[in-house]
Parts: C-alpha cells; structure tokens; sequence
C-alpha cells in the first residue's frame, strides 16, 4: 500500500514541476512572443483602452489616438491617410496590424520593456497609461514629392540618406486609407472593406517597397556585376570584351541582343565602362560567365541579398538564383532568368556606392519618446556591410555619373548638379509588360539621398529612362532644394 502511495505521490509532484516549469516558461521566456503574435486578440483589444502613442513626421503627428465614447475609448485616426499607409500600416479590432502599427506596437501601445516604469506609475497613481510616440525618419517635403512624381503609376520610390541610412521617403501605389479599416463600425462592414483590399489586382496592402512578388531588376543589376568585377581586382573600367550585336546563348537556340539593337558603342570590343554607361546586356553577360555564379553571389549578399532586413518592418529578401546553368548564369547577369529584388534593395546598392563603399542599415524609425518625454529609443547610424573599397567606389561613382551625363540614364540630368545613376527595363515574359528602373544618387561628390524608383506595368514601347529617370529626377531635386 505504502509503495502505491509514494508512486502516486511521486506522480503528482512531477505534475506540479511539469506545470511550474510550463508557467514560469510562459511567464518569463515567452511573454515577449505570446505578446507580440498577432493572433492574440487580448492584447489587441487592451490596447484600445489605452491611449496609443502618435507617429509622427518632422514632428507632426500623422497618426493620433482620440477619444470616443464607445467601448473602445479610442480611435485610431490616420492623417494623409494614402501618402503614408504603406510605411505607418493599419490597427484594426477584426484584422491585427501592419506597418509601423504592428512593428512597434508594444511601445505604441505603453506595453514594451522599456516603459515598464511608465505602467507602474499609471498603476500606482490611477492614471490612465499612455503609449510612447515614434518620430519616423520620413522627410514630408521629399515624401510628398515622390507622391506626386509616382502619379497614377504602380509602383514604389525608396530615397534614402547614404551617410545614415535614414530613409526620406517609401512611397508605394495603390495605396489604401487606413481609416476605413481603424473604424469602430460593425464586423460585417470592416471584414468588408478588408476582403474587398485584398481582392484589389493592384494589392494596396502591399508595400511595394519592402515587400510583395519582388521584381527583376534588369540593367540596375549591373551595378553589382560592376561592383563584383572591380571589387575582385582582376578587372578595370577598361576591360574589353567581344562586341557582337548578338549573341548566342550557349547550349540553346536563343539570341541575346542589347536594349538598342546592335553592338555596344561600336568598335569590335566593348569595355565595362562603355557597357555600363550604354547599358548593354551581352558584355555582362559575357563577364558573367567570366566571373562564375559564386563570385557575384558574394557580392549580391555583401549588398544585403538573401537578408531580410528590419526597418523595422521585414523586408522580402531580394534573390540572386543558385545552381544556374551558364545559358541561366548569363541571363541573370544582366538581372534577368530569376533574379529578384525590392525597391529597398535597390536603394541600398547606390547608397552604398555613394557612401565610400559603406553600406548603413537603413531604417524608418528616429525616436520612440515616452509620454514624459524620456527618449526610449534614439536612432544610431549603423554599418550593415562594406560591399566594395573607398577606391572602387570612387571609380563607380565616375562611371555613374556618366550614365547620366552622356548615357542610358540622361533623363535624369538636373542642370548643376553630378547625378550618379543606371536605369533599368526589365522583361517579365513573352506578352508581359515591362518593369522600368531608375537608381542612383546626387549630388555625385557629396551625395544626399540614394533612391530606387520601380514602375510596374510599362508599356511595350516604355522603357526605364523614358519613365523611371524622370519620375526619380523630380524626387531627387525635392531632397536638394529643402
């Protein structure tokens, strides 16, 4: 009897270390996961009762928290409601978050670490919490100048900061007003409007800037084969390569040819910096098979490829294909077969080669402060990667400069001033509209601002200088005026 008893003993006090270890797992190790999923509606709904802090732009709240007399207490009210919807995203009762909104919820909602003593004061003092508010680091001047060039295009526009990796303006179209979503209205007419979003072709959820299908990038990819060859110190600007006006892919029946038919510039050779400032493809493709997939891997990755980066919303990481056969591996070396990129990784690349070859972190956030105003987070600038040397980059830059001065990228001039930048036409199948490309940076010698500009959809005849070049000129010029 007595060895039954120690037996049932023995079971239950292994139950209760069983439950004790679980409690003290969820209580401790994963309370920050358990809070931050976003199938925890709780939290959610706490969150409404709390005075949710404001994101704002040059210090002008573009996101507010007012108070209704409903059984939410407040309502989440957004201002410019389409301009910035991408980057801020949405808080809604029915569908969770987005954005900004979900990234940094729990200092938005007073629940972070950080503002522990900011619960406890509320707690003890009968105050009711408040959440803390975040300073993007979005300029409104070059934020509704990317707006406004975008037009009635989709697409996306990334201007970013190369000494910092502040991010000035994330413009993506369709966009969508958030405010339909935030209201306190009836489930039935919430779920509504989201299904009929998600239903939208021209995906206005998306932030075509970070995210999505991703595109091919074309010619803007043969920044990083230039980079790739020079970095390796086996080429120079001037090395030559065979300059027929097509070429034929080996082991197929398939041509390539150059954007403009013919040969690269003349001559019987062609160098890589005739190539780029022409933006011819079959040079690069030569130089790919050259090269070998390995090597610009390497330097795709050191550009961010392959990483998901936190601004603190995740990126799509952009894709250079792996185990490609050498028809496959020349394709792809003019940015074409399944290469695939987003706007910020674009962005990235001519940030870097303007910043000296140092590539910064970019990110959307400058300051989280709490309602008493202590700073709960202040943005560092801090290096992601040093894809390339100070003197390759030089070089690029001298090479950029001239795709625009006298090259593929001349609608982009801006009188004045040295603009660095490459555009891009990339094809998406027989049939299938264009994606167009702009990237680069100005002014060349001291640069402010980097950007991307991708364009959706480009008509048969369109290509990236024709509406990509213009569209990036009108932002560039907004950031140089301010």
């Amino acid at each position: 009897m007595n060895k039954e008893l120690r037996r049932v003993s023995l079971v239950i006090m292994l139950m209760f270390v069983a439950l004790f270890v679980s409690t003290s797992v969820i209580q401790v190790f994963a309370v920050d996961s358990l809070r931050a999923d976003e199938h925890n509606v709780r939290v959610l709904y706490e969150s409404y009762s709390t005075e949710r802090g404001a994101i704002t732009v040059d210090g002008v709240p573009i996101v507010t928290s007012e108070p209704v007399d409903d059984n939410y207490s407040y309502l989440r009210v957004y201002s410019q409601a389409e301009l910035y919807a991408p980057v801020t995203g949405f808080i809604s009762l029915n569908h969770g978050s987005s954005g900004v909104e979900r990234a940094l919820n729990e200092e938005l909602s007073g629940t972070s670490n950080a503002q522990f003593l900011d619960q406890l004061n509320a707690l003890f003092t009968g105050q009711k919490p408040k959440g803390a508010s975040v300073e993007l680091t979005l300029d409104p001047v070059v934020q509704q100048a990317a707006w406004d060039a975008l037009a009635d295009n989709s697409g996306a526009i990334v201007a970013i900061e190369p000494s910092t990796g502040r991010i000035l303006a994330m413009v993506s179209k369709t966009s969508f007003d958030p405010n339909q979503l935030a209201a306190h209205e009836a489930n039935t007419i919430i779920d509504q409007r989201y299904d009929e979003l998600l239903a939208n072709p021209n995906k206005p959820l998306i932030n075509r800037a970070i995210t999505g299908d991703l595109y091919h990038p074309g010619s803007v990819f043969k920044i990083v084969m230039t980079a790739a060859a020079l970095q390796g110190g086996d080429y120079t600007p001037d090395s030559e390569f065979p300059n027929p006006g097509q070429l034929q892919l080996p082991q197929t029946d398939v041509f390539i040819s150059n954007a403009e038919g013919g040969a690269c510039g003349g001559g019987e050779t062609a160098t890589i910096a005739t190539a780029l400032r022409l933006s011819c493809n079959i040079p690069f493709a030569q130089l790919g098979a050259a090269m070998g997939e390995d090597r610009i891997r390497g330097m795709a990755e050191s550009f961010g490829f392959g990483q998901s980066v936190s601004i603190p919303m995740a990126s799509t990481p952009s894709i250079y294909p792996e185990g490609m056969d050498a028809p496959q591996l020349m394709l792809s070396s003019f940015g074409q077969f399944d290469d695939k990129v987003t706007p910020l990784q674009v962005a990235m690349v001519s940030a870097a080669i303007a910043n000296g070859g140092v590539l910064m972190k970019p990110t959307l956030i400058d300051t989280v402060t709490s309602p008493d105003l202590r700073v709960i987070d202040q943005f560092e600038p801090e290096v992601f990667s040093t894809p390339v040397s100070p003197e390759v980059s030089a070089t690029m830059v001298q090479m950029l400069v001239n795709g625009v001065s006298n090259g593929a990228a001349s609608n982009a001039r801006i009188s004045g001033v040295d603009v660095a930048g490459k555009t891009g036409t990339a094809e998406n199948g027989e049939g299938e509209p264009y994606t167009l490309w702009f990237t680069g940076f100005a002014p060349a010698d001291n640069p402010q601002v980097a950007i991307a500009v991708v364009i959706e959809n480009g008509a048969p005849n369109a290509f990236g200088n024709k509406v990509a070049a213009p569209i990036a000129k009108k932002v560039l010029e907004a950031v140089l005026s301010r």
